[in-house]
C-alpha cells in the first residue's frame, strides 16, 4: 500500500480527525448546573457588559479558525471546500499537536473576496485569531488586509507568511554553510502567487536588495507592461532590472527559490548560477528539481518540501509558535514578528552544514522559541 491508498483507508476508518472534549466532567447535577445551566447565565450576563473579558471566561484565548475557500488547495489548484476540508482538519491537527492551540476548520461555499471577509468577520468572536489557508492569490493578499483593518486579533495567511519565514531561516543558515552575506545575494524566486510575493516581501525586508520573481511568462521587471499592482510592487525589487526568461535571469543567480511547479529548474540552469548556489525547490509534491540531480550540477546547498528529503522547509516550524505567542500576549503579527521568527527557528541549529539548514519539523523545541519572541 503506498502513502496515498494508506491516506484514503486512514481517513476514511476515522471519518475525520478530530473530534471535540470537554476540560470538565459531567458526572452529576452540580455538575451541568455549573458549566451549563442555570450557572453559565452568571458568565453571559458578565461578558455582555465586559466584552473584553471574553478571553477570560471562554475558549476564545486558545482558539483559532482555519478559513479557506479552497481555490489554491496543495498542488491540485481550485478543487473546492470539500476538496479543502481534510487539508483544514490536518492543520487544525497541527495547531494542536505543536502549539497546544484548539483550531477548527472552516471551509467556505464562496469565493467571492467581501463574502468571504464578510463571513469571518461575523465569526471572529468565537475565535482568538484567525488563520487563512489556500485562498488563492490575489484574493489572498485583499482578503488578509482586509481582515487586519476589521478585526483586533492575530491574523495570518500562513501560505504566504508561514512559508516566509521558513524559507527565511532556512537561507539564514545555508549563508553560513556557503560563507555569503544577505545583503550581496542575487535571489531568483520562481512563482509570483501567495508564497512567492511574502518571500520576496520578507526576504526585502531582510535586507536582500536584488530579487527577481519570475512569474508564468519571465521575469518580473519594470519593463513589462501588463503587471499587476501587486507584481508592480515586485518589480521594485528587482533592482538591476533582469528581464528574460527564467534560464536568463538564473545566469549568475546566488540562491533560487521555487514555489511553483515540478521540473521547472534544469541542471544546466543550476550550474549557470554563481558557485556554491543555494537551491530551494519547493513545490510539492513534485519539486522543481530532485537534490541529487542539483547537486550534481554544483549547487551546494538544496532544500525541499518533502518530508522523506533532507531540509524540508515546512510550514509547521512557524505557524503554530507564532499564534501561540500572539495568543498568549494578545497581539498581531507584525513584520518584526515574522524576521524574529525566522532567526529563532536558525538558531536552533548550531552548525549548519548542507545537509542540515533547518529543524525538522517534529522538533518540540521551535514551538518554544518561535512564541518566546512575542511580548505583551
Amino acid at each position: 500500500m503506498n502513502i496515498y491508498e494508506e491516506s484514503l483507508s486512514a481517513h476514511k476508518n476515522l471519518r475525520g480527525k478530530l473530534e471535540v472534549v470537554p476540560k470538565v466532567p459531567l458526572h452529576t447535577t452540580q455538575d451541568l448546573s455549573v458549566y451549563y445551566s442555570p450557572g453559565v447565565g452568571a458568565v453571559s450576563e458578565h461578558l455582555a457588559n465586559n466584552h473584553e473579558d471574553t478571553p477570560l471566561y471562554t475558549g476564545t484565548n486558545n482558539s483559532v479558525a482555519v478559513v479557506s475557500d479552497g481555490s489554491s488547495v496543495l498542488g491540485f489548484g481550485n478543487i473546492g471546500p470539500e476538496g479543502a476540508l481534510p487539508v483544514m482538519e490536518g492543520k487544525a491537527m497541527l495547531f494542536k499537536v505543536f502549539g497546544g492551540i484548539d483550531a477548527f476548520p472552516i471551509v467556505l461555499s464562496t469565493q467571492d473576496p467581501d463574502e468571504i471577509i464578510e463571513t469571518v468577520v461575523a465569526i471572529a468572536p468565537s475565535f482568538g485569531g484567525i488563520n487563512l489557508e489556500d485562498i488563492s492569490a490575489p484574493n489572498c493578499f485583499y482578503v488578509e488586509d482586509e481582515l487586519k483593518k476589521r478585526l483586533k486579533m492575530p491574523i495570518m495567511h500562513d501560505d504566504q507568511h508561514g512559508t516566509a519565514v521558513v524559507v527565511l531561516a532556512g537561507l539564514i543558515n545555508a549563508l553560513k554553510v556557503v560563507g555569503k552575506k544577505m545583503e550581496n545575494l542575487e535571489i531568483v524566486i520562481i512563482g509570483a502567487g501567495a508564497a512567492g510575493t511574502a518571500i520576496a516581501k520578507l526576504l526585502h525586508a531582510a535586507k536582500v536588495r536584488n530579487i527577481v520573481v519570475v512569474d508564468s511568462k519571465q521575469a518580473i521587471s519594470q519593463s513589462r507592461n501588463d503587471l499587476t499592482s501587486f507584481k508592480q510592487e515586485l518589480a521594485k525589487f528587482n533592482t538591476l532590472n533582469k528581464t528574460g526568461s527564467l534560464a536568463e535571469v538564473l545566469t549568475g543567480a546566488d540562491v533560487v527559490i521555487g514555489v511553483s511547479k515540478a521540473g521547472l529548474i534544469k541542471p544546466e540552469m543550476v550550474s549557470s548560477m554563481n558557485q556554491d548556489a543555494i537551491v530551494f525547490a519547493l513545490a510539492n509534491p513534485e519539486p522543481e528539481i530532485y537534490p541529487d540531480v542539483a547537486k550534481k550540477a554544483g549547487a551546494a546547498v538544496i532544500a525541499t518540501g518533502r518530508s522523506d528529503l533532507p531540509n524540508q522547509v515546512n510550514n509547521v516550524l512557524a505557524f503554530p509558535g507564532m499564534f501561540r505567542g500572539a495568543l498568549d500576549n494578545r497581539c498581531s503579527i507584525t513584520e518584526k514578528h515574522k524576521l524574529a521568527a525566522a532567526e529563532a527557528i536558525a538558531s536552533l541549529i548550531k552548525n549548519p552544514s548542507a545537509e542540515m539548514i533547518i529543524p525538522s519539523a517534529l522538533d518540540s523545541n521551535v514551538v518554544k522559541v518561535v512564541s518566546s519572541i512575542f511580548k505583551p
